[in-house]
C-alpha cells in the first residue's frame, strides 16, 4: 500500500514538473513575443545616422549599405581594394546617400586607426559600426595550412575586434551606439571543408555575445548575426583548395540555390530591421535556424551527421595546399542555369571585376 501510495505521490509529482516546465516555458515565449511587440513599436531611427561597414565594397556589406542607405543613413564603406569601393560608392549614391570610401586592412590595427580616423573627419561620429568583414577558403583539412588558420583569425576575429574597441570608448561616452557583428551559422555548427572559416567564426561569435552582455548597460546594442546560406556572388571570390573544381561545385549550387538560400537584399533588410529594433540576435533563413536549434538540443548527434556529410566531400589529392578563386575553378555545371541567381548576385553587388 505504502508503495503504492509512493507511485501515485510520484506520479503526481512528475505531473506537476511537467506542468510547471511547460507552464514555464509558455510563460518565456509569451515573454519574448512581448517584447518583440514593443520593440517593434520603438524601432529606432536611422535618418542622419552614420553607419561603418567593414567589407562594404561588394556582397552582403554593399547590399546592407544600400539597405542603410534607404533609411537615410551616412554611409561609410571599407574595403581594401580602392577601385572595388569606388564602384560600390556610385552604386549607393544612387539611392541618395551622403558615402565615404576608406581604403583599409581591418586585420592592420594601424590600418584600422587610420580607418576611424578618417570616418570621423568625414562625417563626425559614428553611430552604428557593421563588422563584415571576411575571407572563406574551402577545402579539407588536408589542404590547409597554418597560414590559412591565422588569415581566417586575422580578418574575422581581430578585423572584428579592432574597429569595435576603437569606437567603444566614444559610444560608451555617448552612452549611446549599435554594433553589429555578421558572424554565420558556422559559428554556431562547424561544418567540413570549412574548418579556418568556422574557427574564426565561432570566435567572432563568442566575442559578440559577450560584448553585447558588457556594453548593454552603457545604452551600447550588440547584434550578432548568423546568417545561412545567401545569395551574394561571393562564391566567386571564395578560395579552394584540394580538387578545387569539386569543391567550388557544391559551395557554389548550395549557395546559390534558392531552396537553400535567400536573396542578399532579404538578408540585409533583415539585419537593417535587427539593428533598428536593437536585438541582440538574428539567425538569418530557416534552415540554419533550423540547424542552430538542432545543435543545440542534440550537438553530438549533429557532429556525427557532419562527419556523415563529409564522407560524400571531395578527399585532399595528396599534399596539395594550393588555393584557386571561385570564379577561376568553373565547369560546366557550375556555368549552367542551376547557378543563374548566383551570376546575377554577382553582377547586382560587385563581384565581378569586369564591371569595372
Amino acid at each position: 500500500m505504502r508503495n503504492r501510495n509512493k507511485a501515485i505521490l510520484g506520479g503526481i509529482g512528475a505531473g506537476v514538473l511537467v506542468a510547471g516546465t511547460a507552464a514555464g516555458v509558455g510563460a518565456v515565449v509569451a515573454g519574448r513575443r512581448i517584447v518583440r511587440e514593443i520593440r517593434g513599436r520603438r524601432n529606432h531611427d536611422l535618418r542622419g545616422q552614420v553607419v561603418l561597414i567593414t567589407g562594404g565594397s561588394r556582397g552582403l556589406g554593399l547590399a546592407m549599405a544600400e539597405e542603410f542607405a534607404r533609411h537615410g543613413a551616412k554611409i561609410i564603406l571599407c574595403a581594401r581594394d580602392e577601385q572595388e569601393l569606388l564602384r560600390a560608392r556610385q552604386q549607393v549614391e544612387l539611392l541618395g546617400a551622403e558615402v565615404g570610401v576608406v581604403a583599409c586592412d581591418v586585420s592592420n590595427p594601424d590600418d584600422v586607426e587610420r580607418l576611424i580616423n578618417s570616418a570621423r573627419q568625414q562625417f563626425g561620429q559614428i553611430d552604428v559600426l557593421v563588422n563584415n568583414a571576411g575571407v572563406i577558403s574551402v577545402g579539407p583539412l588536408l589542404s590547409q595550412r597554418l597560414e590559412d588558420f591565422q588569415e581566417a583569425m586575422d580578418v574575422m576575429f581581430w578585423g572584428t575586434v579592432y574597429p569595435t574597441l576603437a569606437l567603444l570608448p566614444e559610444m560608451i561616452e555617448r552612452r549611446r551606439g549599435s554594433i553589429v557583428n555578421i558572424t554565420s551559422i558556422g559559428g554556431k555548427v562547424s561544418v567540413p571543408h570549412l574548418l579556418p572559416y568556422g574557427c574564426a567564426k565561432f570566435a567572432a561569435v563568442g566575442f559578440s555575445e559577450g560584448l553585447h552582455a558588457e556594453v548593454k548597460k552603457f545604452g551600447i546594442n550588440v547584434l550578432t548575426v548568423a546568417p545561412g546560406l545567401m545569395r551574394t556572388g561571393s562564391h566567386l571570390n571564395a578560395f579552394f583548395k584540394g580538387k578545387n573544381q569539386q569543391e567550388y561545385g557544391w559551395f557554389a549550387l548550395s549557395g546559390t540555390n534558392p531552396l537553400f538560400s535567400i536573396s542578399a537584399r532579404r538578408a540585409a533588410r533583415q539585419i537593417v530591421n535587427a539593428t533598428r529594433r536593437r536585438r541582440a540576435e538574428l539567425i538569418i533563413s530557416w534552415q540554419a535556424e533550423l540547424l542552430a536549434t538542432v545543435h543545440g538540443i542534440a550537438p553530438g548527434l549533429v557532429s556525427e551527421a557532419m562527419a556523415l556529410v563529409n564522407r560524400l566531400l571531395p578527399e585532399a589529392p595528396g599534399k596539395s595546399t594550393g588555393r584557386t578563386r571561385g570564379s577561376e575553378s568553373q565547369s560546366a555545371i557550375t556555368r549552367s542555369p542551376l547557378t543563374a541567381l548566383g551570376w546575377r548576385a554577382a553582377r547586382r553587388y560587385n563581384q565581378l571585376q569586369e564591371s569595372a
